[in-house]
């Protein structure tokens, strides 16, 4: 591209972020964010509301979907009244994958509660499949309990009163998207998009539709199943919340939203989100991913009926570790005081924290894998567990990118934001870390697939030329060293798995 041409493209992208506002929703596990995003990727003002998440046995993690409504709707309402004169665009959504929601089909009333992707009590379900090796064929993911289908299976055995209204059709199975939207456009619209309808264990990710077959395993009927479109589509119309109607046109699961606003649009380029817990995709193109070392194949988005494809690591506990550490055992007041405190240590000093809460996920898929602080003694304080817990984010990252080519990580994610975490994250992979100013990327990536359904982008090219400030962060340890903890982490590891 000449200089012409990109100043040309600048230029253009001014003048349409003045004019331009779209209404983000970014339902995620822990909360909803409600943004108002000009189209240059300017936050120009924000509502958060936390929801519970709900414990009603050991490993078993629901949601109120109903209180993550009245939270959409509120977060919306006062987005609005904050800013009158405001005109909305567009709406657009980016949500935690794999949750579910069984709702009456009219009324979109959930008839249980949310399970959530954390949730583990699909695990013997997934454990006795007789056709896993299908699930991988179809899906590109592995037979467990993570995933929406063993859980949909689970709920459909253990209520029948819902088993009966999804076979007879008043009652449907919704991915978190497809609840908001149906309640958006007042039940005109039940659809969900490629992204979240690949995380159920019901889709095949090479024809592009949901799998008999697979519906047959899990005893879901096809009919209750939302309709699925590509992520930069239109969705139907909300007049919700003081918002005059307004089209819904970007839909996309949250971390393929992330991988897309880091304009990870070539095959090889990866990102790490850094949230509850922490996904790492690879764009592999137009190909199916071979997965190997623990990561699965996953449809990173449909773009005019051509699929890109990318390879996906899974790691459950990031930030939820963190909170844990907070909200359970009062180590720290707040989040960002980890920073901090991890610092304030020389070394780990022989201390590892394994966060197996609810089992480790990629590389090892153990579901019975349980959390475990190794190698503490008397002098052991606070501190040292706040590290443990920051480091092993990034020992878990390098168990999957230690057989991955790349050189670069773009990272995003609140998580992100902590110095230490980033820092060491770059000294045990031994690879560059570009870390985008906007933490709200989910949100941004659904916006730009967003404004590619309105048109004011034309192509993933016109994207990439919106300027993006980002902090770079290079390794700094001494290999030797890096190599010296990773292998601590290793037997740690070794402990919990025995």
């Amino acid at each position: 591209m000449s200089r012409a041409d990109s100043q040309f493209r600048d230029d253009r992208a001014a003048v349409v972020g003045k004019m331009t506002k779209l209404l983000a929703i970014d339902q995620s596990t822990s909360s909803t964010k409600v943004l108002l995003f000009d189209a240059m990727g300017h936050v120009h003002d924000s509502v958060c509301k936390p929801h519970l998440a709900h414990h009603p046995q050991p490993g078993w993690v629901e949601q109120d979907a109903e209180e993550i409504w009245r939270n959409v709707q509120g977060g919306i309402a006062e987005l609005i009244e904050r800013n009158p004169k405001c005109a909305i665009a567009g709406v657009t959504i980016a949500n935690q994958r794999e949750t579910f929601v069984v709702m009456d089909r009219k009324s979109g009333l959930p008839l249980h509660r949310a399970i959530v992707w954390q949730c583990r009590r699909g695990a013997d379900i997934c454990r006795a499949l007789p056709q896993a090796e299908l699930i991988v064929k179809r899906t590109g993911l592995v037979a467990d309990t993570y995933f929406s289908g063993s859980k949909i299976l689970w709920l459909v055995r253990n209520r029948p009163d819902i088993a009966q209204r999804l076979a007879n059709g008043s009652a449907v199975i919704a991915t978190m998207d497809a609840f908001l939207v149906h309640r958006l456009t007042r039940g005109d619209t039940f659809a969900t998009d490629v992204t979240n309808a690949s995380r159920t264990l019901l889709y095949d990710i090479r024809r592009l539709r949901w799998d008999q077959e697979l519906c047959a395993m899990f005893e879901v009927p096809e009919l209750a199943l939302p309709e699925v479109r590509e992520s930069a589509s239109s969705f139907g119309s909300t007049s919700i919340g003081g918002l005059g109607e307004v089209p819904i046109v970007g839909v996309m699961g949250d971390s393929q939203a992330s991988l897309f606003a880091q304009r990870c649009f070539h095959r090889g380029s990866t990102k790490a989100t850094f949230g509850t817990g922490t996904s790492i995709l690879r764009n592999t193109g137009e190909k199916v991913p071979v997965t190997r070392n623990g990561s699965v194949a996953a449809l990173a988005w449909v773009r005019k009926g051509r699929p890109t494809y990318a390879a996906e690591a899974i790691i459950n506990y990031c930030a939820a570790t963190i909170e844990w550490l907070r909200s359970s055992l009062g180590i720290i007041t707040r989040a960002e005081d980890s920073d901090e405190m991890a610092r304030s240590l020389q070394d780990n000093a022989g201390v590892y924290c394994v966060p197996a809460f609810v089992g480790l996920s990629a590389p090892h898929w153990a579901p019975d894998a349980r959390a475990a602080f190794v190698g503490i003694t008397p002098g052991c304080g606070r501190a040292h567990f706040v590290r443990a817990a920051l480091e092993a984010v990034a020992y878990q990252i390098q168990d999957i990118l230690v057989e991955q080519e790349c050189s670069r990580i773009h990272a995003d994610g609140k998580p992100a934001s902590n110095r230490f975490l980033m820092q060491f994250v770059a000294d045990i992979t031994r690879k560059e870390l570009l870390v985008a100013d906007v933490p709200e990327t989910s949100a941004w990536g659904a916006a730009m697939a967003g404004l590619l359904t309105l048109g004011v982008y034309k192509t993933e090219a016109d994207l990439e030329a919106i300027p993006q400030l980002t902090k770079m962060y290079r390794p700094q340890m001494a290999e030797v060293e890096a190599q010296r903890l990773y292998a601590g982490w290793e037997q740690a590891v070794r402990r919990v798995l025995l």
